[in-house]
């Protein structure tokens, strides 16, 4: 009888789990995590790039006026389908001027208000913030209207592509 006593001497009794303390800790954390979580919010421009056919004009149609704009270290040249420039907007030392091309965007708009294509051409050596902030300009400009800001718009439709060497 001596050896079941000890055996039930040595079972120890059952341990019940308490795991108060661990809901506690997540009840204070996990909605600590979740305000402090970043959400981010990604913005999507639609570009239009050329078609495969588009190198087959028909001769015998007039062409309609697109508007290019050419981005190059020293300046951003506006100008039109034919080749004619509309304006050279030199760069000052700050930078490109913002301010002047959509002023002149502005007015090429008034020119032709049913246009909403343009085509960005820039080299290769320009950086994507440069980019960026050309294809916003072109995009649209804000404005004040009954007391309020509002974005109007100029050439939503934008197109890229590689500028021409000089």
């Amino acid at each position: 009888m001596s050896v079941r006593r000890r055996i039930r001497a040595r079972k120890h009794p059952s341990v019940e789990l308490n795991i108060t303390a661990f809901m506690n800790l997540m009840v204070v954390l996990v909605p600590f995590l979740l305000m402090t979580a970043v959400f981010s919010h990604m913005t999507i421009l639609e570009l239009n790039l050329p078609a495969a056919d588009s190198a087959t004009n028909d001769a015998s149609k007039k062409p309609v006026f697109e508007l290019i704009v050419t981005i190059r270290d020293k300046a951003i040249i506006l100008s039109d389908n034919q080749g004619g420039i509309i304006k050279k907007i030199p760069a000052k030392q700050t930078g490109h001027n913002f301010v002047l091309l959509t002023e002149t965007l502005k007015l090429v708009k008034s020119r032709f208000p049913e246009k909403t294509n343009a085509t960005i051409l820039s080299e290769a050596n320009i950086s994507y913030e440069l980019l960026v902030q050309v294809m916003d300009a072109v995009r649209m400009y804000r404005t004040i209207l009954d007391n309020e800001i509002i974005d109007a718009e100029l050439f939503p439709d934008i197109s890229i592509g590689d500028a021409p060497r000089t």
